[in-house]
């Protein structure tokens, strides 16, 4: 079973592409990773799972649903959360939350704030204007945003980021407690990479727009013979390593 399968996935603007051709499928009930270095193409994949970028030409299919032709009967199944994308600033976090918990038609929207508030140790925030939070604070709440509606397909940009090394741990168990106990699906872009070993099951690797190798992390590790992803991911940014195929081009595994 597939969570997400897409097929020629390519992303145009102009002279630029930015997606070019990707293939790839994520099991359902896996946590898998989309790396690669900057302009590499992860943001615009995921804006075009969410639907919220039209292809330029290829296929995806979310959930069992193809998203180019009936993406809403997929939306209220996932959720995505970035701390780069800002929520509306003169709201207090508690107004956004209710907003976008109304949107998703989240029954019971006390409750699950009060509940969603604990879990992730916003209480406190949850009376302050989205303004004046710090960027960890943005983060949290951006994770009990996208946790609303207790998605079976959680899509994550960066889900520890601007954290402090304790509160990052802690999220990355409480995202890895979710998945377990939801049977959910977790796409996750990182630069982090124990992040990415310790949470991933399987790997995706994009170096501009496109898929260069992918698997899981020990097996891509092994493949590159090096001790880390960390060493993986600079191998591959860097067009370097012992991956099969020519000496310059990592292959497609």
């Amino acid at each position: 079973m597939t969570a997400i399968r897409v097929r020629d996935l390519t992303k145009r603007y102009e002279s630029v592409l930015a997606v070019d051709g990707l293939d790839f499928e994520v099991r359902r009930g896996s946590v898998c990773a989309l790396l690669g270095g900057n302009g590499a193409g992860k943001t615009t994949t995921l804006s075009m799972l969410l639907g919220l970028l039209i292809p330029t030409r290829g296929r995806i299919e979310v959930l069992g649903v193809d998203m180019l032709a009936h993406r809403y009967h997929a939306l209220p199944r996932l959720n995505f959360s970035s701390p780069y994308v800002d929520l509306p600033q003169r709201l207090t976090v508690a107004e956004n939350l209710r907003v976008y918990a109304h949107l998703y038609a989240v029954p019971r929207v006390g409750r699950r704030l009060q509940r969603l508030a604990a879990e992730l140790d916003i209480e406190g925030l949850m009376g302050r204007p989205y303004r004046s939070l710090s960027a960890g604070q943005r983060t949290r709440v951006a994770l009990a945003k996208a946790l609303l509606n207790e998605p079976e397909l959680l899509l994550l940009d960066e889900p520890t980021a601007s954290l402090d090394p304790d509160t990052a741990d802690r999220i990355r168990g409480y995202l890895l407690d979710y998945q377990r106990q939801r049977g959910a699906t977790l796409l996750l872009a990182s630069h982090n990479m124990p992040e990415v070993e310790r949470m991933c099951d399987q790997v995706i690797m994009l170096r501009a727009g496109r898929l260069v190798d992918q698997g899981t992390p020990a097996a891509l590790i092994a493949r590159y013979g090096r001790a880390d992803m960390e060493q993986v991911f600079l191998d591959i940014a860097r067009y370097e390593g012992q991956a099969a195929g020519t000496a310059d081009e990592p292959s497609l595994h």
